[in-house]
């Protein structure tokens, strides 16, 4: 069976064709500047049709969709019903939800008759206990308008889990691990027993750790006080948080870490703030995730910055763990998402 994994974002598709369930590479790319002003791609069925113009033999396509919210706690068959309850979600992943959408109703018009599949983002976060996701606010804020913890990266978090129980060669139902997703956006999960038991990222993405321009945990009375101070909108404040903070706000010069690490070398005092800041918060949930879980047997490092930066790795690690007397293994593991998505869409199609 031929599986076809689409990964659409807002002017970009990325794509991977597996044969599974043997789980071979057969194909993969990326369009990108997709509506842009000189592309000769304008729209997402354009995009995918060009794709589809490589392949052949697709038996289903795999979709990651970034925010599930309460309704969708496992992968779905993609139907009417799914695509109005993606839409829901609209509000709450206006970057993201949208592009995702787009990527499927492409893919209903150039693949008629070929099952689809959503697999969520939000979806392996949702065995996070109450007591854990509820935030501080009157009560009726989560009954009316579902405002929770939502957690995200959750198939890569679920993917690398999974690949360090195999490595150090136990059942994952019998280890405690701390998954570290580092790249642009960062999380980080408690995974007991195979179980997300509390991860960085909230509501939105924008929760947590310090990112390449995301400003991660702040007090919230911030919001208000800068727009006060600067005479902002919602709009602007949002801007802000989401494209103006983190690695590059702090830094003022870049949100990658490379050229951060080259502006050091130049002096650079405040680069290398930025970094001391985005190790420290690291740290911090790090110790907080081992205490929430009784202690800690795998740590595993992934994506871009996880995978990649030694120094961050090592920075992060060090007299973490000096209060526990066995120390957890610490792993680097290249994260594989589509993969994943690709073993849950062969999954559930085969069941139905």
């Amino acid at each position: 069976m031929r599986i076809l994994v689409i990964n659409s974002g807002s002017s970009s598709i990325k794509y991977k064709l597996f044969r599974m369930p043997e789980e071979s590479l057969e194909s993969k790319g990326l369009i990108e500047h997709i509506g842009e002003e000189g592309s000769p791609i304008q729209d997402h069925y354009t995009g995918l049709k060009s794709i589809l113009e490589k392949i052949d033999g697709v038996s289903a396509v795999g979709h990651r969709v970034v925010h599930g919210a309460e309704k969708f706690q496992k992968p779905a068959i993609i139907n009417n019903l799914v695509i109005k309850d993606i839409k829901e979600c609209f509000e709450i992943a206006p970057l993201h939800n949208p592009a995702n959408l787009e990527g499927i109703l492409a893919c209903k018009k150039l693949l008629p008759g070929i099952k689809q599949v959503a697999i969520f983002d939000t979806a392996f976060h949702h065995t996070i206990p109450p007591y854990a996701y509820i935030y501080g606010l009157p009560y009726e804020y989560y009954e009316k308008f579902d405002i929770r913890k939502y957690g995200f990266h959750g198939t890569s978090h679920e993917y690398v889990a999974g690949e360090a129980a195999r490595l150090v060669k136990k059942p994952l139902n019998k280890l405690k691990i701390i998954t570290c997703h580092l790249g642009n956006g960062c999380s980080i999960t408690a995974i007991d027993k195979g179980k997300s038991v509390d991860t960085s990222m909230g509501f939105t993405p924008l929760e947590g750790l310090i990112m390449g321009t995301r400003c991660g945990d702040i007090d919230p009375a911030l919001v208000t006080y800068i727009m006060h101070k600067q005479k902002l909108d919602i709009h602007s404040m949002d801007k802000i948080l989401n494209k103006e903070s983190g690695l590059k706000g702090i830094s003022g010069v870049s949100n990658d870490m490379r050229e951060l690490e080259a502006a050091i070398r130049k002096g650079n005092k405040r680069a290398a703030l930025a970094i001391e800041i985005f190790i420290y918060r690291i740290k911090k949930y790090i110790g907080a995730y081992t205490a929430v879980m009784g202690g800690c047997d795998i740590l595993v490092f992934t994506a871009g910055i996880g995978e990649h930066q030694k120094d961050v790795r090592v920075k992060a690690c060090k007299r973490t763990f000096a209060h526990m007397k066995k120390q957890p293994k610490v792993l680097v593991i290249p994260t594989n998402e589509e993969l994943m998505i690709a073993r849950k869409t062969y999954q559930l199609v085969r069941r139905k």
